[in-house]
């Protein structure tokens, strides 16, 4: 049985991921979300991923995707977007 989720706006959305993203222990200058999708009742936050010149993954790469997935999983079982 899956529990109510509350409707919210893309934009709303963001501030809120935002904002946990700036206090998360692994923030850095430049990490933000910039869009989510809904998948099924899953959130999928996107933003810049900096990869290298040849377009491949770094170190913030790898700490960009453990902070969006910490924000899917924070976020998807309070919100659902409108």
């Amino acid at each position: 049985m899956s529990v109510p989720t509350e409707s919210i706006s893309r934009h709303a959305l963001l501030e809120i991921a935002n904002q946990m993203i700036t206090q998360h222990d692994n923030y850095f200058v430049g990490l933000e979300a910039n869009d989510v999708i809904q998948q099924g009742e899953v959130l999928v936050f996107r933003g810049p991923y900096f990869l290298d010149d040849q377009g491949l993954p770094t170190a913030k790469t790898t700490t960009v995707f453990n902070v969006f997935k910490h924000l899917a999983v924070e976020l998807s079982s309070q919100y659902h977007l409108a």
